[in-house]
């Protein structure tokens, strides 16, 4: 299945420009990830354009050397040289200091990170936790949920606000995702009767 994903993530010309141009990213852990690589598929499935509604591109790294948002904008800078000429979005983050950021960002805390496929493991549903590079695949809960269309919320960022805002945005798009019922926790200790 890997192979399939592979070939559908790159029927994005952006996708399949960025691989090509890997070496000269030069991104220490680096993997492309997110929405232009679950979203082309989702859009392949679709019968839509593979580059249609993708807002950016995302990017990850594991730099834990250097942990400033200067440096990070100096990678992003890099990046956004290497692939000027695609007329893109490009978001670059170092997993190595979303632990510094992200609890004041989306209101929960984040332990640190040990390397770039740790962040690709946290991403708010389990089917579009996917990252690339030039030589690998990496897909930590397998394709099986993204092809599917399944949402659902990863145990890893049990994050329910984040996780329900996201998965509206996405059926939004792609009215065919589906995310399973899931019944409503009342914590006993909060209830009042």
């Amino acid at each position: 299945m890997q192979a399939n994903f592979l070939a559908d993530v790159l029927r994005n010309s952006n996708n399949a420009q960025i691989v090509e141009r890997w070496d000269a990213l030069n991104l220490k852990d680096g993997w492309l990830v997110a929405g232009c690589l679950f979203q082309t598929v989702w859009n392949v499935l679709s019968g839509q354009a593979p580059e249609s509604k993708i807002k950016d591109y995302d990017f990850f790294y594991f730099d834990s050397l250097d942990l400033s948002a200067s440096g990070e904008r100096a990678v992003q800078h890099h990046v956004e040289g290497v692939l000027a000429d695609l007329g893109i979005t490009v978001e670059v983050a170092n997993q190595a200091r979303v632990h510094c950021w992200y609890e004041e960002h989306f209101g929960h805390p984040y332990a640190p990170l040990s390397s770039a496929k740790e962040g690709i493991d946290r991403f708010l549903i389990p089917a579009t936790c996917v990252g690339i590079n030039a030589h690998e695949v990496y897909a930590p809960n397998g394709l099986h949920l993204l092809y599917e269309g399944t949402l659902t919320m990863n145990p890893l960022t049990p994050h329910e606000l984040l996780f329900a805002k996201k998965a509206a945005s996405y059926q939004q798009r792609w009215p065919w995702l589906r995310t399973p019922h899931t019944p409503l926790r009342i914590d006993a200790s909060s209830a009042t009767l």
